[in-house]
């Protein structure tokens, strides 16, 4: 007999979900979450009724911030799509390094959620290859 999968599709809430697959969840304010896996970097999420939004803080970039390196990083973002590196400068005062993401949550998958924290590792590395000559110097 031939082998024939079948499709099974549920609704599972998010914490729930990521609990269940071993990530932390912690609620913050204003529908912000904060996202742990073992020792991995946390990812914050923010909701909103029609998106999945993801962030990866990377640290303050001041001390290291070159025009070199900010076209590194720039020119990293063609290799760790769909996950991307920016600067988040809503603190005049701290720039911070981040990796983000979206989603829209109309038709979310459990395997393409657990893609993004999966790409935002995969992301957190290859930064960090770029920013070890600059941290180490």
């Amino acid at each position: 007999m031939k082998n024939i999968l079948i499709k099974l599709q549920r609704d599972e809430d998010l914490a729930q979900f990521l609990e269940s697959h071993g990530f932390t969840v912690e609620a913050l304010a204003n529908d912000v979450f904060r996202i742990q896996r073992e020792e991995e970097l946390p990812v914050f999420l923010k909701v909103d009724e029609k998106q999945i939004y993801f962030e990866v803080d990377l640290g303050n970039i001041d001390a290291i911030n070159t025009k070199e390196l900010l076209l590194s990083l720039l020119a990293l973002n063609t290799e760790i799509l769909p996950v991307s590196v920016g600067i988040d400068t809503s603190n005049s005062e701290d720039h911070r390094l981040v990796l983000v993401e979206s989603r829209e949550t109309g038709d979310l998958s459990d395997q393409e959620l657990l893609a993004v924290f999966d790409a935002l590792e995969l992301a957190v590395d290859r930064v960090t290859e770029i920013l070890s000559p600059s941290i180490n110097s």
